[in-house]
């Protein structure tokens, strides 16, 4: 069955589909971090929004992306996704030229997983920046398998291997697959805060004493804090570079 690739801004009745998958597949402690700017993407950013759709106007897939200004370092890399939106937003209010393309998420819902779409989303996005003259795509990529060795730091998980050489988490893998490079780890990508009460509703679980806890979903541990009514998790990340020839 064909696949038809979209923006939002071709296809705004799509919208409540983007947030109901957003809802059905992001883990419900990310609720706690600060998306002061996430709302552009659907206005201001809708024309920087990847869908994938059947036919029958079924959302598949999903690719977030905004363009913003940046020098090609890493350190001028915004820590978090929302700070990155916000250079966008502040670029576009300036005049900035954009230079690169920030892959903010990749989601395909699990009735869909294991056809290729995770792949066609990333070639929409490098597709996106040459359209648009950008000379990159920067992602900070959430690495598929960390959730599994929440324990292991992400300098040394971004190491591990496979037999055959290829890295060991999928989602590096198809990255590096497609030609990206490492640049290095993203260590906040989001922070998540919330009372003692929101975490426990958040996760189903309980916290009985201060202390890091393992949470499903979670790519390295969560601190309680009972005294002070506060659990805090930073979700880590990857920042991986495509370089787009032609552009």
């Amino acid at each position: 069955m064909p696949i038809e690739v979209v923006t939002l801004a071709q296809r705004p009745d799509l919208e409540e589909q983007v947030e109901q998958l957003h809802e059905d597949t992001w883990d419900k402690f990310l609720e706690g971090a600060p998306w002061d700017h996430w709302e552009t993407l659907f206005d201001t950013f809708a024309d920087y929004q990847i869908l994938l759709c059947e036919p029958s106007d079924v959302l598949i897939g999903l690719g977030h992306t905004v363009p913003f200004d940046w020098n090609g370092t890493t350190e001028d890399l915004p820590p978090l996704l929302d700070e990155l939106i916000k250079r966008a937003l502040d670029g576009r209010r300036d005049g900035r030229a954009p230079a690169a393309l920030a892959a903010l998420a990749a989601v395909v819902p699990e009735a869909h997983q294991k056809r290729g779409l995770s792949s066609q989303i990333l070639e929409a996005m490098r597709a996106m920046a040459l359209k648009h003259q950008l000379h990159s795509v920067v992602v900070p990529v959430g690495p598929t398998f960390k959730h599994l060795y929440p324990i292991t730091p992400m300098e040394r998980y971004v190491q591990w291997k496979r037999d055959d050489g290829a890295p060991f988490d999928p989602w590096i893998r198809l990255h590096a697959k497609l030609g990206a490079e490492m640049l290095g780890v993203a260590p906040t990508t989001a922070i998540s805060t919330g009372t003692v009460a929101q975490w426990e509703e958040w996760t189903g679980m309980k916290f009985p004493e201060s202390g890091d806890y393992i949470v499903p979903g979670a790519l390295q541990p969560v601190t309680i804090d009972r005294e002070r009514d506060l659990g805090r998790y930073e979700d880590p990340g990857v920042w991986m570079l495509h370089r787009i020839s032609g552009a």
